[in-house]
């Protein structure tokens, strides 16, 4: 297992934060919430894949337009990746990120989805964990675009142990955190066996606090689902890309803009609030793709 840790110390100037928070068994479907534009609580979506899939049967942790993550079930399996690689390096006035894809540190379930695992009556996810190849470069001077970004389908960003995020959106336009069957870290294989978040998995070091906790691709940190006052952030708090201006430093590079973590979907990004570099975007379409080959070796963990 090797990651070469880019400087995490964060410095964060509190921005106001809404008391209120959601009820952690009654959260807010995000079913509908698509739009062509820029709108708080909503994926500025670029457009769905084709082909479909996601969970076949709605389950019963969803009650209307709430759903509550308690009473869903996680596929089965704890398993560790011994050969997890992730690796970011301020080169001038990029950040270069090196990785496989598979979670450093940190476990996933097992896949293809078991037909003895309570998750396949709802989620058949015939997919495997796979490496992928994580070589792109982000601004470390991120730009805000004029307007914002619409979010495509596949990765929009990273963590710091080096899983791929994605939009809240299953292939069906649903709300993916709450229609998917994820893992004990609420993260799944996709076709060419990427394993990716669409939400804040409980898994990721400093989810529920003001840490840098990832990276979108136009360069901007993500931090967790807490201020530096240690309130809960939601929704009301944040613009219609899920982020806001702070001032946060990151290994000696100062960022006027963060995303935040939330409860509630979208969870990670609604748009993109800066400039993507052509070679990023060209990268991470190169990088994804249909992988053959077995996959790589699996340590299990009772």
């Amino acid at each position: 297992m090797r990651r070469k840790r880019f400087g995490l110390a964060l410095v964060a100037v509190a921005a106001a934060t809404s008391a209120q928070a959601h009820d952690a068994t009654s959260l807010p479907l995000g079913d509908g919430h698509v739009s062509r534009s820029p709108k708080v609580g909503y994926v500025y979506s670029c457009g769905l894949a084709a082909g479909g899939g996601g969970a076949h049967r709605t389950g019963e942790w969803i009650h209307g337009d709430t759903w509550n993550p308690l009473d869903k079930p996680h596929v089965q399996g704890r398993i560790y990746w011994p050969d997890a690689v992730f690796d970011m390096q301020s080169v001038g006035d990029a950040v270069e990120v090196k990785g496989n894809g598979l979670p450093v540190g940190q476990p996933t379930g097992q896949f293809p989805i078991a037909r003895n695992d309570a998750a396949y009556a709802y989620d058949r996810n015939p997919n495997t964990i796979r490496t992928q190849k994580l070589d792109v470069s982000i601004p470390r001077h991120p730009q805000k675009s004029a307007s914002p970004g619409c979010l495509p389908m596949g990765m929009i960003g990273f963590t710091t142990t080096g899983v791929a995020l994605y939009n809240a959106l299953d292939a069906q336009g649903r709300d993916a955190a709450a229609h998917e069957v994820q893992d004990l870290c609420d993260g799944h294989p996709e076709r060419s066996g990427q394993y990716h978040y669409h939400s804040a998995s409980p898994c990721l070091p400093g989810s529920e606090s003001n840490t840098v906790v990832g990276w979108a691709l136009d360069g901007y940190p993500i931090l967790g689902m807490k201020d530096a006052s240690g309130n809960q952030v939601i929704n009301a708090d944040l613009d219609a890309c899920h982020g806001r201006a702070e001032t946060v430093t990151v290994d000696g590079a100062r960022y006027d803009y963060a995303y935040r973590l939330t409860a509630e979907y979208p969870y990670t990004l609604g748009c993109y609030t800066g400039q993507i570099r052509p070679e990023t975007r060209n990268a991470v379409r190169t990088d994804r793709g249909p992988r053959r080959g077995p996959p790589p070796g699996q340590q299990r963990r009772p």
